[in-house]
């Protein structure tokens, strides 16, 4: 039997602007997670308050998103992170004895990094490892992208925050983490177990048990298409959800901003150089 994972903590990882999500995150995690799963919850906001079912509200503070993730990092005594966000929105249930097997492996391997999402960018190499069906593959790490990335991955916490520059916002971390790890080439793990927007297993499985699924519904602060099979399905919940469905399709439709303002729209290289010249012509 295997022991307690205390050294494990779920974190999702949130800006406060993105608080309009918080909700969805909420209601589609509880509907699909297993809290039975043997780690510690935390739901870290940077100022704001949140109320979110079987996690602790922690806080960051303001700042550039890699320096709020290294205070938030700093202050778990756990040592390895599953990492999330708050637009990743699950859409399948989990499986609870893939996570125990997953934890056990991380310590026993001292597995510096686990990706648990499927995506093209990613070149894997099989090996003979395999949990619940999924092989536990590795990255080929000259062949892909992204090495960096913050997708739902399991995080040495250590390795995590040496991954972490000062005042790197997350584009700036994912791309220049990226260069930093090919040319440190560590060894990077890869397991198919969600299927990010839905997409398909990319290494060579054997019937894997109770794949899960996840959908990023925002991009560039306002939802996208993803939304809307979550809209669809909070049609028949409670009042409450009924009331965040229509609030969702608002936003949606009107291509709203998370806290709820007018997207701005992009004038293209040739309306600014227009309007440049009528505005010195004379």
């Amino acid at each position: 039997m295997s022991e307690p994972h205390h050294n494990i903590a779920l974190l999702v990882h949130t800006c406060d602007r993105y608080e309009f999500l918080y909700p969805g995150f909420d209601i589609f995690f509880s509907r699909n997670w297993d809290f039975k799963i043997p780690c510690n919850y935390y739901f870290a906001t940077e100022v704001k308050d949140a109320t979110i079912s079987g996690f602790k509200n922690i806080k960051s503070g303001q700042g550039e998103w890699a320096d709020r993730l290294t205070t938030l990092l700093n202050s778990l005594e756990e040592e390895y992170i599953l990492y999330f966000q708050e637009d990743m929105w699950l859409s399948k249930p989990v499986n609870s004895d893939f996570f125990k097997q997953l934890f056990d492996y991380a310590k026993q391997h001292d597995c510096k990094q686990i990706k648990l999402h499927s995506a093209s960018v990613y070149k894997t190499l099989v090996t003979d490892q395999f949990m619940e069906g999924f092989n536990i593959a590795t990255i080929d790490n000259k062949a892909s992208d992204f090495l960096m990335s913050h997708q739902v991955t399991l995080w040495k916490k250590d390795f995590l925050l040496a991954q972490l520059y000062k005042k790197e916002h997350p584009w700036r971390n994912e791309r220049k983490g990226t260069r930093r790890l090919k040319k440190l080439n560590p060894l990077i793990h890869h397991v198919d177990y969600f299927a990010e927007n839905g997409a398909n297993e990319i290494n060579q499985n054997k019937k894997p048990v109770k794949r899960s699924e996840y959908f990023a519904v925002s991009f560039n602060s306002t939802l996208n298409d993803n939304v809307l099979c979550f809209i669809d399905e909070l049609k028949s919940g409670n009042a409450a959800e009924k009331k965040y469905g229509k609030d969702l399709q608002h936003h949606y439709d009107h291509e709203l901003t998370h806290d709820g303002k007018s997207r701005p729209k992009k004038t293209d290289l040739f309306k600014k150089f227009k309007t440049w010249f009528l505005k010195h012509k004379n």
